[in-house]
């Protein structure tokens, strides 16, 4: 299994939405911020959000597991192999992602059910 880099690309606000249904003085999301860097395999990376890693999870897990030879959709959605472009669930204020394979090997720790 290898890791992938996930690069938080940019955080958004919908701004017709947001006057409609979010709160007074909603932002973006402050949990996230454009240019941070994160590394995962098989767990959410310490930091990051519960609801985006629900979003991304199987992404995620099939590049660490491959898919990174292939493309996504058949083909239809991102050109380039080994890459996924996604965002959180948040409808006011997603955040986008980029998910890159990389050649680096996951290390997994885990202890043997005796």
């Amino acid at each position: 299994m290898k890791k992938v880099r996930i690069t938080v690309l940019k955080t958004t606000l919908d701004e017709e939405l947001s006057r409609e249904y979010g709160v007074e003085g909603l932002t973006a999301c402050p949990m996230m911020k454009a240019g941070q860097v994160f590394y995962a395999d098989h767990a959410k990376p310490e930091g990051f959000c519960d609801e985006a890693w629900k979003a991304i999870y199987q992404y995620v897990f099939a590049l660490a597991h491959g898919a990174e030879n292939g493309l996504f959709y058949y083909g239809d959605w991102i050109r380039k192999p080994g890459v996924a472009i996604c965002s959180c669930n948040d409808g006011l204020r997603p955040v986008i992602f980029k998910l890159e394979a990389t050649d680096e090997e996951a290390v997994i720790n885990y202890t043997p059910v005796r």
